[in-house]
C-alpha cells in the first residue's frame, strides 16, 4: 500500500513537472521577441496569477467561418468555450490552437428554446449549427467519438452569435471594426481548400466525422436565423458621432 501511494505521489509529481515544463517553454516561445525583463514578467505571471476565465474553458471546438456579407471570404476558427449557463456557451476564438495563436473573435452559443425567444431583429446576427455539425464541419479535436458524437447530438440544437475582430485573411493587425460571422448551411458552400488545410492542420477528417454523424437528427432551422440566407445581412460599421456629457 505504502509503495501504491508513493508511486501515485511520484506520479503526479512527473505529471505536474510535465505541464510546468510546457508551460514554461510555451511563455518563453511566445515572448521571445520581447525584452528579458517582459520575459522574466510574462513568465512568472504565468505561475503566480490565477487566471479563473481560461481555467474555466471544458471545450475545444475547431471549426470554419465565413463573413456574413461576403460568403466567400472563409477562415478557420478554433474556440476556446465556457459553459456558463444550461442554454449558454461564451466561447473565445483564435486562428489556430497553438500558443502564439491570434485572437480573433468571440462566439455566444444559446439554445433554440432561447434563440425563439429573441427579438426579430437580434435574431438577424444568429445562424444555426445543424449543418457544420452534420458536415463534419464543426469538430472537437482530441474527444472519442462516442463522447463527440453524444455533445453534438444536443448542440446540433443550437445558435451562434459570432463576431471576429481581427480579419486575418486580409490584414496582419486587427484594424476596424469587428464582423459579423456566420455558418454553412448546405453542401457546396465551404471552400474545399480550406477544408482539407484545416483538416491536415488539426488532425481531423471532415469526411470521416460526417459519416460518423449520420444518425444525429436534423432539428428543423427555426425562423429568423442564418439572415445572410435571404440576400441581405447587418454588417457593422464605424460611424463617427458627438460625446455626450
Amino acid at each position: 500500500m505504502k509503495s501504491l501511494a508513493t508511486g501515485l505521489v511520484l506520479g503526479i509529481g512527473v505529471a505536474a513537472a510535465t505541464v510546468t515544463g510546457r508551460k514554461t517553454m510555451s511563455n518563453l516561445r511566445t515572448s521571445r521577441s520581447h525584452p528579458w525583463r517582459h520575459r522574466l514578467l510574462d513568465l512568472g505571471s504565468a505561475f503566480v496569477q490565477r487566471k479563473r476565465p481560461p481555467d474555466a474553458m471544458s471545450t475545444y471546438l475547431d471549426g470554419l467561418h465565413m463573413y456574413a456579407d461576403d460568403t466567400g471570404r472563409q477562415v478557420h476558427a478554433a474556440h476556446f468555450c465556457i459553459h456558463l449557463e444550461h442554454d449558454l456557451h461564451q466561447c473565445v476564438i483564435f486562428d489556430r490552437n497553438s500558443p502564439d495563436a491570434r485572437l480573433i473573435g468571440i462566439e455566444y452559443i444559446i439554445s433554440e428554446e432561447r434563440f425563439r425567444a429573441l427579438p426579430e431583429e437580434e435574431k438577424k446576427l444568429w445562424h444555426s449549427h445543424h449543418y457544420e455539425i452534420k458536415s463534419g464541419i464543426l469538430t472537437a479535436p482530441g474527444v472519442p467519438k462516442i463522447a463527440e458524437h453524444a455533445y453534438f447530438e444536443d448542440l446540433v440544437k443550437t445558435y451562434g452569435k459570432t463576431f471576429h475582430t481581427w480579419q486575418y485573411d486580409l490584414h496582419d493587425f486587427p484594424y476596424g471594426a469587428p464582423q459579423l460571422m456566420m455558418g454553412f448551411t448546405a453542401d457546396g458552400q465551404v471552400l474545399e481548400s480550406l477544408v482539407q488545410e484545416r483538416d491536415r492542420e488539426v488532425g481531423v477528417s471532415t469526411k470521416r466525422n460526417r459519416e460518423h454523424r449520420e444518425n444525429i437528427p436534423v432539428p428543423a432551422v427555426a425562423e429568423g436565423a442564418n439572415s445572410w440566407e435571404s440576400g441581405r445581412v447587418m454588417q457593422t460599421t464605424l460611424q463617427e458621432t458627438s460625446v455626450q456629457r
